[in-house]
């Protein structure tokens, strides 16, 4: 990854070799007190990510994914219903709502920032469900099944408009858990109340993945709910512990879902350099929208609302003719990636949901253009460099603009 003259798309050695000595220790205390399972490890990360977060709560659990599907089950999700969320996103998502018993429905996204269009939410809810006076809720047509939650995905390391979907879910009695698998120390300004919010505190619950590739990853699979919900966050615990409430009484069904406590004592090294990462990464996020904007070049930046504070999980820019584009990044030894080259409607996996081409088409068409570019800490301004020297080469090869989308978000 280092000294062969390529870009990397992500480096993952150097943080840890850094940090090499403060990880062993770790290692070196489980092994000494032989605790593996839950403990202290556990509950000082947990309470460190919630202060982070600045909730009042947090769980650490064995993935993203089961965070998700925690927090649905705990929020009062029920076998049947529908769940709305955005069909630009990994398959964890979904997954989660499926796992939970309930069925996933789809809005699709704003043009410029790739997150949720409250406004086409809105319109979801007035327009493709009926309301339904004896369970107060509104009912999905395609479904058939009352809409209670609503998951908001914090896409590329910035949020989603919080304000107007939270505004929808008072309005139409729907929870909404805040995918932020990717937005680790991500802020919102809420207009409503006049100050900036982290990911992972406006929702009901908030999901995060620590996938050892995020801003803040373990190493190996590991994943938290983040809430503000006492009652929320006790069911959660028992969720992830196949449902005790205290050894061998298991007041419900549950999961093994546990944080493994190794890892959540290598996350709470790293998360005291998580701001520092996440400001690096800003950092060359600012060098590529200034050189991508002198140059006449044929791509899409990330557009970042005033309302908006993002930590770059991704530098995700779209152009034309996008495969022969990463292939010739790829030959000049510029690391690439497509997150996500299939929106979810598209996946054989949900054949039988029905959905077809045009459904969701800013979706569509984001996922045929997307393109990663290199992002990680440590990424030098030489590096930089030459990853925005080749895609200006390619880009200009290409000779095909892409409109720039009008603004669609307040």
């Amino acid at each position: 990854m280092t000294g062969n003259g390529n870009v990397p798309f992500i480096d993952l050695v150097t943080p840890h070799l850094e940090l090499e000595e403060e990880l062993v220790s770790v290692f070196r205390s489980a092994l000494k007190t032989a605790g593996f399972v839950g403990g202290r490890m556990v509950e000082d990360f947990e309470r460190d990510f919630a202060q982070f977060c600045g909730v009042q709560q947090c769980v650490g659990v064995g993935s993203g994914t089961d965070a998700l599907r925690f927090a649905l089950i705990a929020a009062g999700v029920q076998p049947g219903d529908t769940v709305v969320t955005v069909p630009n996103t990994f398959i964890a998502t979904t997954e989660a709502i499926s796992q939970a018993g309930a069925r996933p429905d789809f809005v699709d996204i704003d043009e410029r920032t790739y997150t949720m269009h409250p406004e086409k939410l809105r319109r979801y809810l007035e327009s493709e469900c009926t309301h339904d006076r004896k369970v107060g809720r509104v009912v999905s047509k395609r479904t058939g099944a009352p809409v209670t939650a609503v998951i908001p995905v914090h896409l590329y390391g910035q949020m989603a408009d919080m304000d107007p979907i939270l505004v929808l879910a008072t309005q139409y009695n729907f929870v909404v858990i805040e995918d932020a698998c990717q937005a680790h120390g991500a802020e919102y300004f809420s207009r409503k109340e006049g100050r900036w919010r982290k990911a992972g505190s406006m929702g009901r619950a908030a999901a995060f993945s620590f996938y050892p590739g995020k801003n803040l990853g373990a190493c190996g699979e590991a994943g938290a709910i983040t809430t503000d919900d006492e009652r929320l966050a006790r069911r959660c615990q028992m969720l992830r512990d196949h449902g005790q409430s205290k050894k061998y009484f298991h007041d419900i069904e549950g999961y093994n879902g546990r944080l493994d406590a190794i890892q959540a004592g290598i996350l709470r090294v790293k998360l005291r350099h998580l701001a520092k990462w996440n400001e690096h990464r800003r950092q060359c996020a600012r060098r590529y929208d200034e050189s991508f904007t002198d140059a006449d070049v044929s791509v899409i930046l990330p557009h970042v609302p005033s309302w908006s504070r993002p930590v770059y999980h991704l530098y995700v820019v779209r152009v034309a003719d996008r495969e022969r584009v990463q292939h010739e990044l790829s030959a000049a030894g510029i690391g690439t990636g497509t997150h996500y080259p299939i929106p979810l409607h598209f996946a054989k996996a949900y054949d039988a949901l029905g959905y077809r081409p045009g459904d969701f088409p800013v979706a569509e068409q984001a996922a045929a253009q997307v393109l990663s570019l290199p992002m990680f800490p440590r990424l030098s301004p030489e590096q930089q460099e030459r990853a925005i020297a080749q895609l200006v080469k390619a880009t200009k090869v290409a000779g095909e603009r892409i409109p720039v989308p009008a603004p669609t978000c307040p």
